[in-house]
Formats: structure tokens, sequence, C-alpha cells
């Protein structure tokens, strides 16, 4: 048998925490809970578990802030937001400070555990040793670095770097925009739709220094980077 996936589970409603953790644990991973967010960092700096399940609102240290701290530490560990909240700006912010999955209360848990697997799968690709060019512009893409001939850009985030890692792949192609959010964000629904938008401007800006290359809205179909 395979050794199992180290969960890290935040939440601080103790009936739900052990819901979702003995589901978890029936599907052969290991669950860690904890119910408050300085127990947590704790717990994730002597485990080191393989994948981040937050609560937002929890006592002592919320979801955002917990993931901020964790994100500067690991720059590649998968992490998916569990929330009440559904207002835009913090579907936003979730996925601005390197969520990568958000999932809204009540949920089910089997769509929670296709959103996991989803992003073990997915967390494959990071291990990629690829760097790319595309112009005078060098993309590493593990560590998550953009230079413009010697002169490095601002640190990409989690998810800025895969983004910009299929449009390159993809370049003077249409990026498929429901394909993009189903593959990066886990569906494409509307809150994660704005929330590529603005991905999609803040790399159109580090972009800039270069007048060659530019980020086309294909409306209906999706995004094309032509260089």
């Amino acid at each position: 048998m395979n050794k199992p996936i180290t969960i890290l589970l935040a939440e601080d409603e103790p009936a739900l925490g052990q819901i979702i953790k003995e589901s978890l644990e029936t599907r052969n991973f290991k669950v860690l809970l904890c119910d408050n967010g300085e127990k947590a960092l704790q717990v994730y700096q002597e485990q080191q578990p393989e994948l981040l399940v937050l609560d937002v609102m929890m006592p002592k240290k919320d979801g955002f802030t917990l993931a901020k701290e964790i994100r500067a530490i690991d720059e590649h560990i998968p992490i998916i937001f569990l929330t009440a909240k559904s207002q835009t700006h913090d579907v936003v912010e979730g996925f601005t400070i390197g969520g990568n999955d958000y999932l809204k209360k009540p949920f089910s848990m089997e769509e929670l555990i296709v959103r996991i697997n989803n992003l073990l799968n997915r967390s494959n690709l990071q291990k990629t040793t690829e760097i790319l060019t595309l112009g005078d512009f060098t993309f590493n893409f593990p560590k998550q670095t953009l230079q413009f001939k010697n002169e490095e850009i601002a640190p990409l985030t989690h998810r800025e770097s895969h983004l910009l890692f299929h449009l390159i792949k993809n370049k003077n192609q249409v990026l498929d925009r429901t394909l993009i959010l189903n593959k990066l964000w886990g569906n494409d629904d509307f809150f994660n739709g704005r929330s590529m938008d603005v991905f999609i401007s803040k790399l159109r800006k580090k972009l800039s220094a270069d007048e060659k290359i530019q980020i086309l809205n294909v409306r209906g179909f999706g995004y094309k980077l032509i260089y």
C-alpha cells in the first residue's frame, strides 16, 4: 500500500472538523486536525504535510494570515480554503495570497475529495525543471521568478506562475478560458473567472517592459499571449 498523503486540516468547528477528518481517512489520507491558526502553523512546521485545507475564519490566526505565512516558507504546497464567505473580493484575496482552491460552506465531502485529488495531480507540474524564454524575459517556473534581461521582476505568486506557464506553452494560440479555469482553479464559476482576470492584469503589467509582448482578451474564448 502506498504511503498516505498527509493533509493539514485547520477547522475550528469541532463537529465539521471531525467529519472531514474521518471522511478523508477512509480515503487513505492521513489528517492532522487543528482547531486554530496558531496550532496549525506549529503542526505544519513539525509535520510538513503535503496539502492544506484551511478554514478562513479561525481564532488566534485566520486562514488567510496562516496561508501567507506558510507561502513564505513553501511556494508550492497546495492550499484549499473553506469558508462561508462568498464575496468576490474575499475569493480574489484568497487566490492572490497563494490559495489554489476555494470551497464555500456547506459543501459535500465528495466535492472536497475531488478537489484534493485534482490539486495533488496538478502539483506534479511544479516538479518540472523547465526554464522558459519569452523575448528578453526568462521565466524560471520552479523558482517562480521572472527576469527581464538581467533584471529580476517582482516575484511571481504561485497562481501567476502557473498561469504564465500555460500562456507561454500556448504562445500565439488561444488559451481556452474554461479549460484553464478548471485546470488551475478547479471550476469555471463567476468568482474564479473574476480572480483569473485579476491575475491576467498583473501578468500584463509585469510583462510590459517588452512592448512586443501582449496578452489579448479573446472575447468568449479566452486569452492569447502573442510575441
